[in-house]
């Protein structure tokens, strides 16, 4: 009897976190294909991460071809990165990233939106334009959730290649090396992952915010919400 009772707890404490818009038969199939190719990504966030993206298309943003997510929910010590080709089901990328600094060590548990944090941010992003900085070929990003990570492009949260992120580290410090809030990656792989992911794709960072699962209009997809959101960006 306890042994069902904690199955059944499990298993509504699963249902109050997945997004409603999974309801939607029109999600299954994307999600089944790219959980197939991703067996190491957690299906939960990978399902989160397509309702975000699925309800933004549905209420005003153009569909994109690839899809980026990012689990935060694991240390950095692990390739937490998939990147996803949405039009032939394939998985391009499962590698490290770098969270920020004052996010946390090897597990990130604190995340901002306010210039000079130094923390990462989570929620839905577009990408945007590539260019060439100080930290060399670089990809600039929007964030399309209000108080969440709107703020990103202020902030310069950009995609870059750190050669901190080295998983040689782990061994010696028990994890990557951080940011000062982006999402930087090794550089043997950043033109990659910058190439493949400019103009306007789709990013999804994840981790169990209990406020942000309840309040984000993507996750509960609240399409007058959302539409508002994208219009004013455009506008």
């Amino acid at each position: 009897m306890m042994v069902t009772l904690r199955r059944l707890c499990l298993v509504a404490g699963l249902l109050m976190s997945a997004p409603l818009a999974l309801a939607a038969p029109s999600y299954k199939p994307l999600l089944n294909d790219l959980a197939r190719v991703a067996p190491a990504l957690d299906t939960r966030v990978l399902s989160h991460a397509i309702a975000a993206m699925q309800c933004a298309v549905n209420n005003g943003a153009s569909p994109a071809k690839r899809l980026a997510v990012i689990d935060f929910s694991l240390p950095s010590s692990e390739r937490r990165l998939w990147i996803f080709d949405l039009q032939r089901k394939r998985l391009l990328l499962e590698e490290f990233v770098a969270h920020g600094q004052k996010s946390g060590e090897n597990h990130a548990t604190r995340f901002s939106n306010i210039l000079g944090s130094h923390q990462s941010s989570i929620g839905l992003f577009r990408t945007a334009e590539s260019y060439h900085g100080k930290h060399g070929y670089s990809l600039r990003m929007d964030g399309l959730e209000p108080g969440v990570n709107d703020l990103a492009r202020e902030r310069a949260i950009v995609i870059h290649p750190a050669d901190y992120v080295n998983p040689d580290w782990i061994a010696t410090q028990g994890r990557i090396g951080r940011s000062q809030g982006c999402p930087a990656v090794r550089p043997e792989v950043a033109r990659m992952v910058v190439d493949s992911l400019k103009g306007g794709q789709f990013m999804f960072s994840w981790y169990p915010d209990q406020d942000w699962l309840q309040s984000s209009a993507y996750l509960n997809c609240q399409p007058s919400r959302v539409a508002g959101i994208l219009a004013a960006r455009q506008g």
